[in-house]
């Protein structure tokens, strides 16, 4: 009896903390969003080339898109929603301010690259969990990571 208790316990805790984590993974991937946004809006303003500012719109579309997607969930497993960025993104948006033409495309492409490497690892982590709806947002939403990265390679030259 003492046992069966403990496991119902042990069980209804490791349920709460897989939510906690998809909760958080939530709430991150929407910083995320905000991020990729005000970037991309930072790049349509001040890119130097047609192909940065493309760029930049593309992710500005793909990732208002992916933050709906994402805020439809948040709202059913009531995770905040907030336009808040990532630290990262915010110490970048303030470097990029300072730059222009090229050393702001360098700049700007290099900072996606690696972006979207950690981002591209941190979905594919979460939807290797299957089965659930966080992991599977993170699935649907992993093919548009892996373009944006092989557009932004293509325009640092990788």
């Amino acid at each position: 009896m003492f046992a069966g208790l403990i496991l119902a316990i042990g069980c209804t805790t490791a349920a709460a903390a897989v939510a906690k984590s998809d909760k958080e993974f939530l709430s991150d991937a929407i910083k995320t969003d905000n991020s990729e946004i005000r970037l991309g809006d930072l790049a349509t303003k001040k890119g130097g080339s047609d192909g940065v500012r493309s760029f930049a719109q593309t992710l500005i579309d793909d990732h208002r898109r992916a933050k709906d997607d994402a805020t439809a969930l948040a709202t059913d497993l009531d995770v905040k929603i907030t336009g808040i960025v990532t630290t990262e993104a915010q110490n970048e948006i303030e470097k990029l301010q300072s730059l222009s033409g090229p050393e702001f495309d360098k700049e700007f492409v290099n900072y996606m690259v690696s972006a979207h490497e950690k981002n591209i690892s941190e979905f594919g982590e979460k939807a290797a969990e299957g089965g659930r709806p966080v992991p599977e947002l993170a699935k649907k939403t992993l093919p548009t990571l892996q373009r944006h990265l092989q557009l932004a390679q293509s325009l640092s030259g990788h």
